[in-house]
């Protein structure tokens, strides 16, 4: 009786030895087309050319096979993947929950964290929470739903209308850039900051040193009359003025 016993399935191509058909159709280190050839001259070419045989269309009749560095092949695909994975933008939906009688000092830090995720590209839900009597004047949240909206109009609009849900009324504000155009903005302005830093300090630096003197409020008499004195030494050396 078979049986599977799970374990992970290798995705990656075969490669010199492990590659198990009579002839493949090679490819050559620059991407021409070398024609089909047996197995063993293929392998005897990657020798030649001191570079690996990678079979690259294992489904194609007969399979399509390259001469190639295979470690350097994985390097960059490995470094092309990362870049892929670090400039993908994923939509976040973040929540702020108020109450219909917020406090304006409330309402303000909410609203600034409101801006702060629109800024990332987030979408944001607003959830106006209801208790007790509050539920019978659902107008205060409509009010107040559309006064958020109103203050962050230059950044995100409304995409979802308020509406009632149980306790809670609910409208979602969508950001006007893109996710991705948020992040390319960040990475910018982290980059313009890391340069002025460095440039401020390369300045510092290079910066000729100069004797810094603090006079106090209450020297500033003295100095004022060590001037003052100074001032009558030089005049007494001046030649007397002629008749």
């Amino acid at each position: 009786m078979w049986c599977y016993r799970g374990g992970s399935i290798s995705t990656e191509p075969r490669i010199n030895d492990r590659i198990r058909v009579p002839e493949v159709r090679l490819v050559g280190p620059s991407g021409e087309q070398v024609g089909i050839v047996p197995l063993a001259k293929a392998l005897e070419l990657a020798q030649e050319y001191d570079l690996d045989l990678v079979e690259v269309a294992a489904s194609a009749r007969p399979p399509v096979c390259k001469l190639m560095d295979y470690g350097k092949f994985k390097y960059e695909s490995a470094m092309k993947a990362r870049e892929a994975r670090k400039n993908q933008a994923h939509t976040v939906i973040k929540e702020m929950k108020l109450r219909p009688k917020i406090d304006p000092h409330d309402y303000d830090t909410k609203k600034g964290h409101v801006v702060r995720f629109l800024k990332q590209g987030d979408k944001v839900k607003i959830t106006i929470m209801f208790r007790g009597r509050e539920q019978s004047r659902p107008e205060l949240g409509y009010r107040l739903l559309q006064r958020l909206a109103s203050d962050v109009e230059d950044l995100g609009f409304i995409e979802s209308n308020p509406k009632q849900d149980g306790r809670n009324m609910i409208m979602v504000l969508g950001p006007h850039k893109k996710k991705t155009e948020a992040m390319a903005e960040a990475r910018e302005a982290q980059a313009a900051r890391k340069a002025e830093r460095q440039g401020v300090a390369l300045t510092d630096d290079e910066a000729p040193s100069e004797d810094v003197v603090e006079v106090t409020e209450d020297a500033e008499g003295e100095v004022a009359s060590a001037e003052a004195a100074s001032d009558e030494a030089d005049t007494s050396h001046e030649a007397p003025a002629e008749a």
